[in-house]
């Protein structure tokens, strides 16, 4: 089985943002093996309800690829296109969990916050 190494960072994607918003990877790197599940995490301080977006970037030849976003705060909306995807987010923090995974998945994740 091959491994499928997935790299996380962060973006504040959206204007407006206070002093106290911020959102940060909690970790930097995650390998796993094919076929396996795999979960990256994302913590951020927000004033308000907002909502939190995951994006994928494969090669600095492509733009990053939107993946799902979802209600954070109370804000219970979410659009997730990909059954493979899933999201959990809490008042503090949002997780990706990639099910199935594939060498395709390997990527760097950003994980944003939109803030109007």
């Amino acid at each position: 089985m091959d491994i499928v190494r997935l790299m996380a960072s962060f973006s504040l994607l959206f204007p407006g943002l206070t002093a106290g918003d911020s959102i940060t990877p909690q970790q930097t790197e995650v390998t796993e093996t094919e076929g396996k599940s795999v979960t990256l995490t994302c913590n951020y301080q927000i004033g308000g309800g907002r909502y939190v977006y995951w994006y994928r970037h494969h090669s600095e030849l492509q733009a990053p690829q939107f993946i799902l976003w979802k209600g954070a705060k109370g804000y219970t909306a979410e659009y997730i296109p990909d059954k493979r995807y899933k999201t959990q987010t809490s008042d503090r923090s949002t997780s990706l969990t990639i099910t199935a995974l594939t060498l395709a998945d390997t990527a760097l994740y950003y994980c944003a916050l939109q803030t109007q």
